[in-house]
């Protein structure tokens, strides 16, 4: 069974480079996109769908390779990949960003792909760690959001067909909505890269 984390404690020097780099990479995004959540969201969640596709890569690879079983960890970083990839379509039809923003999205994404990809051949258990704090990161975020939209910050505007077909919600499903079902995924996602590095920590 899974277990739950809410915040992983760093204790080795991987953990601190993977908590530093995203205390790093959350100053720019705060420096960058302020309070517009909307725009932050679709350049985020463009690097939140690379760590699950290369992670299910390498893992599909390293099970071919050894020609042993890869203990459901494949299906399960697609899945995750997948899964961001839906947020981003959800949050373009929210956002709609502009050509400059499209343009960072490529960047980031060719960027973010190779460093991550060859954080994972060297380190697996740090490149996990690092998915995990990204994603506390991303549930604080969603919280902010959430609480910008009860205080009136932000209009609570409908949710997009595409949230609702997703998510199964009401076909009167708000923004509000959206970001709880949103915020669900990143935690789940947090506690299986958490719960992943933990593995490979003791292996």
């Amino acid at each position: 069974m899974l277990k739950k984390i809410i915040h992983h404690e760093a204790k080795s020097p991987s953990d601190y480079f993977a908590l530093v780099c995203t205390k790093f990479l959350r100053v720019f995004a705060d420096t960058f996109f302020a309070g517009r959540y909307g725009h932050r969201a679709v350049v985020l969640e463009t690097v939140a769908g690379v760590p699950g596709m290369v992670g299910g890569t390498l893992q599909h690879l390293k099970s071919l390779r050894r020609i042993e079983n890869d203990q459901g960890w494949i299906k399960t970083l697609l899945d995750e990949a997948e899964n961001e990839r839906m947020h981003l379509m959800t949050f373009i039809e929210i956002a709609k960003p502009n050509s400059f923003e499209r343009l960072l999205i490529i960047l980031a994404q060719g960027i973010f792909y190779n460093l991550f990809f060859l954080l994972y051949l060297i380190s697996s258990k740090t490149a996990h760690r690092l998915v995990g704090y990204f994603e506390e990161e991303a549930v604080y975020s969603y919280t902010e959001y959430l609480q910008g939209i009860r205080e009136g910050k932000y209009e609570n505007i409908p949710a997009p067909q595409i949230a609702i077909d997703y998510w199964h919600l009401k076909k009167d499903a708000l923004l509000s909505d959206v970001i709880l079902a949103v915020r669900k995924d990143e935690m789940n996602h947090r506690d299986v890269n958490h719960s992943f590095s933990n593995h490979l920590s003791k292996s």
